[in-house]
């Protein structure tokens, strides 16, 4: 925000963030955004204005320029004069929605009865708050319900005969950022039905302030659940780390052992500053990765990389000096922190996966010889990637398990189910594989979010 020939600085009341809707095809690109917080702001003099809801010709105002910004995906980038400037008007009105509290009130937990071939006999709603996100877990007794919002979760008490809570929500934590990745993952490990681990993504593309640990922020946290404050848990000052540096680790997974692993979705409109130039690499690197991340009984205060340190996909991309795929690197080498630094301080995936590809879930097979993974798919790289669900192969060594494929690698894994001509998928088209459930049998449950409705499908082996 700007109030006179100055560059804007962020408006730090709002929160901008991308909703389904977004996509491109060979013709058009449509990019469907909520911002929240845009419509009052402060003026000059320190006065309260606000768009007017009802206006019907509410004017707004634009400004071009032919130079990219420094930083295109950083909110903070300096950026030059525009070029030409002007406004238009809009006529709020007809996008009002008469069904609007009825939509934003529907996030909802529902359960469902499973009959033996697989198929649901019935569904129930369980909880209808409209905070929800896509954080839900259920502790080993069947008895509570846990469930996350940007900033909290909670727990009720919960009856599988009926399929209902029977209390008001309990916080259980509070105080995560409430910007950038505003999705969590809630876990509950094998071996310690009291532990709950959170999952804590970045506040923005380059998060700088996360690479503090004290922040709480590109982290994954224990708390244990049999000793909850009154009030609940402060996310950033309580809990101990199960590894930070980590951009958005949304899919968790426990191999047999019980050992924590993770999937990550690492940054997007990467450049490397090579012989001065500011050279773009984003569309094949950084890789998305998936991290060892240990025993969630034991604090892991190690630093996985973010946001200095990145993995490299494809090496061809970087020109300024040979590597294979799995090497770290960072953007801009200079005499404090090298390529080389990464090697000494930070912990490197144990496997990389397609830049963008954006791992969502992982899941092992019975006898974790196999991870599952979804790869939600691309919204920034244009051929598009993704968009699938992956069978990575595991095995058991004298350290425990791992991928049978070493991290340079070009041959780590086997797709099970993809779309035809993905290059042509987009947030709004093709199956964009989301979160998995297995039940007793191994049959996957595997939830996709592309479409007005969402969908649902079941896998399963013969």
């Amino acid at each position: 925000m700007a109030f006179g020939l100055s560059l804007p600085q962020p408006y730090a009341e709002a929160e901008y963030s991308y909703i389904k809707g977004t996509g491109y095809n060979a013709t058009h690109w449509t990019l469907t955004v909520r911002c929240k917080g845009c419509s009052q702001w402060h003026d000059v003099d320190g006065n309260l204005v606000s768009i007017d809801a009802n206006a019907s010709a509410q004017k707004f105002a634009y400004g071009l320029s032919s130079r990219l910004p420094a930083e295109p995906a950083n909110n903070r980038s300096t950026f030059n004069v525009h070029n030409s400037f002007g406004n238009y008007r809009i006529d709020l009105t007809q996008g009002q929605n008469a069904d609007f509290d009825e939509l934003v009130a529907a996030n909802l937990i529902d359960a469902h009865r499973i009959a033996p071939n697989g198929c649901l006999t019935s569904s129930k709603i369980v909880i209808a708050q409209r905070n929800l996100n896509h954080g839900i877990v259920l502790s080993h007794d069947g008895k509570t319900l846990f469930a996350s919002s940007a900033t909290s979760v909670f727990s009720w008490p919960y009856d599988a005969t009926t399929m209902s809570v029977s209390e008001n929500a309990t916080t259980v934590l509070t105080g995560m950022d409430s910007r950038g990745h505003v999705t969590r993952t809630l876990a509950i490990p094998p071996k310690y039905p009291n532990l709950l681990l959170v999952s804590h993504g970045s506040n923005d593309n380059f998060d700088y302030g996360s690479a503090d640990i004290a922040t709480g922020r590109s982290c994954i946290k224990v708390f244990d659940t049999t000793t909850v404050p009154d009030d609940g848990y402060d996310y950033p000052s309580s809990g101990y780390q199960m590894g930070y540096g980590l951009r958005n680790e949304v899919g968790l997974a426990f191999d047999a052992d019980g050992m924590l692993w993770g999937v990550e979705n690492s940054s997007d409109e990467l450049h490397r500053t090579i012989d001065g130039i500011s050279v773009d690499i984003h569309t094949d690197n950084p890789a998305d990765e998936i991290n060892y991340l240990g025993d969630p009984s034991k604090e892991n205060t190690d630093w996985y990389g973010y946001p200095t340190c990145y993995t490299v996909f494809n090496p061809a991309s970087i020109a300024d000096k040979p590597f294979t795929i799995g090497d770290q690197f960072v953007l801009e080498p200079n005499a404090t922190f090298t390529d080389d630094t990464c090697k000494t301080r930070s912990i490197p995936p144990r496997l990389a996966l397609p830049a963008h590809s954006a791992p969502l879930d992982a899941s092992f097979n019975k006898n974790f010889t196999s991870m599952y993974i979804t790869l939600h798919g691309s919204w920034n790289r244009n051929p598009s990637i993704g968009y699938k669900i992956i069978e990575v192969p595991f095995t058991k060594g004298a350290n425990g398990f791992g991928p049978k494929a070493a991290v340079n690698s070009t041959q780590n894994w086997a797709d099970i189910f993809w779309n035809p001509d993905v290059e042509s998928c987009s947030t709004t088209q093709c199956f964009r594989p989301v979160s998995i459930a297995q039940d007793g049998y191994g049959r996957m449950y595997v939830t996709s979010d592309s479409g007005a409705e969402g969908e649902m499908i079941i896998i399963g082996r013969e």
